[in-house]
């Protein structure tokens, strides 16, 4: 399989199985179109009243040479079907610190923190167990990743920071790694909160949207004024300070701002060059909600932002545009590439009160809980289901050309607009195979300049 497209004239083919890009010229490019079906002089003569026999048979030889390397046409590295580790070891947890949140945005999935119940916060004694419940089921795998989140997980900070101590020690004595991140508004992010996730290399997610105008429409306190301020001043402050921290600003765009480029490019403009910025996912009935009719619109805007990052890397300026960070090996990745995150068998979410869920964006769903942390995972039903839910055995997905790079894409919002983890939400695809071909023409100029 292969996937032709054009972006600023230029023509890219990706060759899906293999995973090598090709640049091409226009004979190239039109040949490929009859290629394999016709015959080296049937395609001589096809095209003999618009190029010359010399160019065809020049443009079917390089085309015969990259078939014979494998890196066009390649098969399928699978056959089109692959069976999951049959391990059930978790790599990672979701710690929800805090069912509560100082913020009420309007398109929270998790329901201003809450996610549907009752607010708390994650007593120290149901994390401390999470953790021993992770080292555990993590089995003989050393490294293993722990991310705070909520609600507000700054609003438990206290407890972050025992959770942090606790987890070190235990690992140390089972010859394992806990690697730390922490997802947070910013709102509670002060200079001592800074040191210490600097101090102990917690990684950081920073929501932030953009332009003030964009981030103060839906980011806003119960009272309903604006937090960019607040949040941007922080923010500010905090990497300014530690300039070394591992990070991504981490934005939401909706049909308010359809022109998320100038959010992106002002994330950047303020200072920080890493940057996330996600299509809301959200019913039609929200008025913040994208339509299809957007689809243009964003089409265009992510063109434009390419364009930006393109001319800036040319200037010396390097942006990391989460979303245009593609690897173009397979090697070990390749099951990873087949299912994703892992949610619901590698990575799990735990709530405050200790239950179980396939991942944050499932709590609150009841029939998707799978257990807690003292007697474990109960439901291996569902951790069979997440299993064996992966590109091969998605609706669609093996017929498209972006699978190894969309992982068959988010099981929650699959099983939230379908029904089903196994059948894909059809908005959030587009989504995915227009930022690909953005993020594999600049993946070919970056190869073409020597890099940036």
């Amino acid at each position: 399989m292969i996937h032709k497209f054009i972006f600023d004239g230029v023509r890219l083919v990706l060759d899906v199985n293999s995973g090598a890009l090709h640049l091409v010229d226009r004979v190239v490019w039109n040949l490929l179109e009859e290629y394999p079906g016709l015959q080296r002089e049937e395609l001589v003569a096809r095209y003999a009243d618009v190029y010359s026999r010399q160019e065809v048979a020049g443009a079917i030889e390089e085309i015969e040479q990259l078939v014979h390397q494998g890196l066009l046409f390649a098969g399928d590295p699978l056959g089109g079907s692959w069976e999951p580790p049959g391990h059930r070891i978790v790599k990672a947890l979701c710690l929800h610190l805090a069912h509560i949140c100082n913020l009420k945005c309007s398109y929270c999935f998790a329901g201003q923190g809450s996610f549907g119940e009752p607010a708390g916060l994650m007593p120290l004694a149901v994390g401390q167990q999470a953790i021993d419940f992770l080292l555990t089921a993590s089995g003989p795998r050393r490294h293993v990743e722990v991310d705070f989140f909520g609600g507000e997980p700054l609003l438990n900070f206290s407890i972050l920071e025992h959770l942090v101590s606790y987890g070190r020690e235990k690992a140390s004595l089972l010859g394992k790694e806990i690697k730390y991140t922490v997802t947070t508004n910013a709102v509670q992010l002060n200079d001592r909160i800074g040191d210490y996730l600097d101090d102990n290399r917690i990684s950081v997610i920073l929501s932030l949207d953009g332009r003030r105008e964009v981030h103060d429409r839906l980011r806003v306190f119960p009272g309903g004024r604006g937090s960019y301020e607040i949040v941007a001043n922080n923010i500010s402050r905090f990497l300014d300070s530690h300039p070394k921290v591992d990070y991504y600003l981490r934005g939401t765009f909706t049909r308010y701002n359809l022109d998320f480029a100038s959010d992106v490019l002002h994330m950047v403009d303020l200072g920080f060059p890493r940057v996330s910025v996600e299509p809301v996912v959200a019913f039609e009935g929200e008025d913040y909600a994208l339509r299809e009719e957007d689809l243009p619109l964003v089409y265009a805007e992510y063109e434009h932002l390419t364009r930006e990052l393109l001319a800036r890397s040319r200037r010396g300026q390097q942006v990391d545009f989460y979303h245009f960070n593609i690897d173009m090996e397979e090697g070990a990745c390749l099951p990873k590439r087949l299912s994703g995150c892992g949610a619901g068998y590698e990575y799990l979410a735990v709530t405050y009160k200790g239950d179980l869920y396939p991942c944050h964006q499932f709590v609150g769903r009841p029939e998707y809980r799978m257990g807690d942390v003292y007697k474990g995972i109960v439901r291996d039903d569902l951790r069979d289901l997440f299993r064996h839910a992966h590109v091969y055995s998605k609706e669609g997905c093996s017929a498209c050309w972006a699978r190894f790079y969309c992982s068959g894409g988010c099981h929650a919002n699959a099983h939230a607009f379908n029904g089903s983890i196994h059948k894909p939400y059809q908005l959030a695809c587009r989504l995915m195979r227009k930022r690909l071909e953005c993020a594999l023409y600049l993946q070919a100029w970056r190869t073409l300049e020597g890099g940036w």
